[in-house]
């Protein structure tokens, strides 16, 4: 096992190094902001206003709300890596680390806008009704031949594997650690309890996960923001050098305590990019999983919507987490018993505890990691389902609930260095199909995306006016026409 651990290590410094994944990540994100106009910088307005205000299309085909797709997708993201992940970034990059987790944000944002456009565009319907969309899809039917059935098909396997790892098993290690450290929970009860609330939902559903979501995903992220922000009022005076400390220290780097892990421009540039993307998933395709279920009357407002998903994962909540650790100083403390840095697994945590009285700050962190993790299993599950789907059918979708249900309890209750890393490896690995399928098929994104926007610029259009304006145009007919039809 210690073999394999190192193995997969190695290969995930390769997946996630600076030769391979992080530069396809920014170049494409870069690519697909140029091409698309700065699409995240003009229409973030519009987009938040229909995600988190009016919430849905009316008579719109799908099943689930837009605003439920958005929190589906928020689940799978907003998890350990806005609390532990902002740590290990900083922890390893210096502060300079925070800044480059908002430039692939910022980025990243295009490559969601398309991913999620996408999923919707070549949607289908599975034998029960469903929906079902993603990478798995739109690669193989937007790019023909061979080349795009591979890359679907690479992309389902990696995407279900990864499903079992980071969507799964880490989060669930991580509720039950820090059950067990707090509040001296067995992490065989977790694991049961996790088990039961998990395939509960699961039986419902896409319909179920939604309501669920909906519900507890905005309560948690204002519960662990406010939280924050208490902490960075509490603070005010030393803000602005914390700002200044991570605008300069991206470009010239720092040096953690004492110079154990001394870190350049470059290892900044890394973990800030490889963490960000941890923690938003842009480019990686997961949340076009989501966004292919929501009603809506036009992939474009759906695409829209799902953007803001990765603005309010990284510019709010990691920014939150990131500013109260450089703030409260812990990022540079040692650890009097190893006399070395903070481990980032609680070093989040101690910047809390440093900023609330009490044990109020120990337990927004636990509060916080308990129900993030939880969250991002529920969105998981949904994935790999959708994935399975693609792979086996329809009749492969309960016994994989079921099987990642009793997954979860095994993940509570068992070391998981080599998940970890196995982890690392699939994530990159799905993200590379999805990130050459965006690419190839820019040209179609930044073509129909002109046409809606240039006729419903705030969003407002109505069905019957979003029928008038695209009657003729190249793709409309098509994806009325595929949506409707059903995959066997």
């Amino acid at each position: 096992m210690n073999n394999l651990e190192t193995f997969l290590g190695t290969v995930g410094g390769i997946v996630w190094g600076p030769f391979m994944l992080i530069p396809l990540l920014l170049g494409t994100g870069i690519y697909l902001t140029f091409r698309l106009g700065g699409i995240q910088f003009l229409r973030l307005g519009a987009a938040l206003r229909l995600g988190l205000i009016k919430r849905k299309d009316d008579d719109a085909e799908g099943d689930i709300s837009q605003f439920q797709a958005l929190t589906t997708a928020m689940a799978a993201t907003v998890g350990t890596g806005n609390i532990v992940g902002v740590a290990t970034a900083i922890g390893i990059g210096g502060p300079g680390a925070l800044f480059w987790m908002w430039v692939t944000a910022l980025l990243g944002m295009a490559s969601k806008y398309s991913e999620a456009f996408l999923g919707v565009r070549f949607r289908t319907t599975d034998t029960a009704g469903e929906k079902s969309g993603g990478p798995q899809y739109y690669l193989e039917r937007g790019i023909p031949g061979s080349f795009g059935r591979f890359l679907a098909l690479a992309f389902a396997i990696f995407a279900v594997c990864a499903s079992f790892g980071i969507g799964n098993m880490t989060q669930g290690n991580s509720i039950a650690s820090n059950l067990e450290r707090s509040f001296a929970v067995p992490t065989w009860v977790t694991g049961a309890v996790l088990a039961g609330m998990t395939l509960l939902v699961l039986v419902g559903g896409i319909k179920s996960i939604g309501k669920v979501t909906a519900g507890f995903v905005p309560a948690m992220i204002l519960f662990y923001v406010l939280g924050a922000l208490y902490i960075l009022a509490a603070n005010i005076t030393a803000v602005p050098a914390a700002f200044a400390e991570v605008f300069s220290e991206a470009f010239t780097g720092t040096s953690a305590v004492g110079g154990f892990l001394g870190s350049t421009i470059m290892i900044a540039v890394q973990y800030g990019v490889a963490r960000g993307i941890f923690s938003n998933e842009s480019g990686m395709g997961s949340a076009a999983i989501a966004a292919a279920s929501a009603q809506t009357t036009h992939p474009v407002r759906q695409g829209l919507v799902s953007m803001t998903q990765t603005f309010i994962d990284t510019i709010i909540v990691v920014s939150c987490t990131g500013l109260v650790i450089v703030t409260t100083g812990v990022w540079q403390q040692t650890d009097p018993a190893t006399g070395q840095q903070i481990s980032a697994a609680i070093m989040t945590g101690e910047a809390f505890t440093h900023g609330l009285p009490g044990q109020w700050g120990h337990w927004i962190v636990t509060l916080g990691l308990v129900l993030f993790a939880y969250s991002t299993i529920l969105g998981w599950a949904y994935y790999g389902e959708r994935n399975i789907e693609r792979l086996v059918g329809r009749r492969g979708v309960m016994p994989f609930r079921v099987l990642f249900s009793g997954v979860v309890f095994f993940g509570c209750t068992v070391q998981l260095g080599v998940v970890w890393n196995f982890s690392d490896v699939m994530n990159g690995l799905m993200a590379i199909p999805n990130l050459i399928g965006l690419l190839i098929l820019s040209g179609l994104i930044a073509r129909e995306t002109r046409h809606y926007l240039r006729h419903d610029p705030r969003l407002e259009a109505s069905r019957a006016e979003i029928e008038a304006f695209m009657q003729g145009q190249p793709g409309w007919e098509e994806w009325k026409a595929s949506e409707r039809s059903v995959h066997r």
